[in-house]
């Protein structure tokens, strides 16, 4: 493709997905700044979701001189407060929320196979990776339902198939940490019932695995995966634009569907 052509799709493509805003959690490092930047790239009106303002901050001031629309939106998925006052803000100065990747995750050094693992650890665990994300997603709801055609993007991983999980030949079958593998399928349940319960709406709901495990870390750690951050983060980006087409609750990877 020539390169006036390039440039041609690129402008239609952020024509299409000009005034449409995005939250995505977890946003101030790994997987989650990567996609808020490809969102804002797109056109879209990011909302860095960020524990701390000034780290969101961080992320949204590089975005708005390159003459992207962003802003720092302070979340913490353990203090439900804050996802309030997030609605409320969305709803006061959007109106509407047109797109919510459920990006924010963590894992625990303390975590381990069922028998050797820290409760606490794997309570933790939880705590962000599903009941955080549900209280986000619960929160967010009313103003999802406003879009003309919203889409959720829960941020999982193959560790939470059970179908890979129970095939010994998987290439990370020895990777068992109780707490993150059942965390990210308890996540792939709100996927499937959510899809389910919001099927009479244009409200689109599905899972994504952004990368190995390795990868996988980069959004807890800090530490970047054998993929990168671009490559780890297409998978998600291609479900938070729509380029899958009106797909709702499934489970994808860059390469296609994957097994529950």
């Amino acid at each position: 493709m020539k390169r006036d052509a390039i440039e041609h799709t690129v402008r239609e493509d952020a024509e299409r997905h000009l005034g449409r805003v995005a939250l995505v959690t977890g946003a101030t490092r790994g997987i989650g700044m990567e996609v808020a930047r490809e969102l804002a790239e797109a056109g879209m009106t990011v909302l860095v979701g960020a524990r701390d303002e000034a780290k969101g901050d961080e992320i949204v001031a590089p975005l708005r001189k390159a003459g992207f629309q962003a802003e720092t939106l302070v979340i913490d998925l353990l203090r439900s407060e804050t996802l309030h006052a997030a609605a409320y803000r969305i709803g006061r100065y959007h109106g509407r929320l047109d797109v919510l990747v459920n990006n924010a995750g963590v894992t625990d050094p303390r975590d381990d196979t069922p028998e050797k693992a820290s409760i606490e650890a794997v309570e933790r665990v939880f705590q962000t990776n599903f009941f955080g994300t549900l209280r986000v997603t619960q929160a967010m709801l009313p103003w999802l339902s406003r879009s003309d055609g919203a889409r959720i993007v829960n941020v999982s991983s193959g560790l939470g198939s059970l179908a890979q999980n129970n095939d010994p030949a998987w290439e990370h079958a020895a990777f068992r940490q109780i707490g993150f593998n059942a965390s990210k399928a308890a996540l792939n349940m709100l996927t499937v019932q959510l899809s389910h319960t919001l099927r009479e709406t244009s409200i689109t709901v599905n899972s994504v695995d952004p990368g190995a495990p390795s990868d996988l870390t980069v959004d807890a750690s800090g530490k970047r995966g054998r993929l990168g951050l671009v490559d780890g983060t297409r998978s998600v980006v291609m479900l938070a634009l729509g380029e899958r087409g009106p797909v709702t609750g499934g489970f994808f990877d860059l390469s296609g569907t994957l097994p529950w």
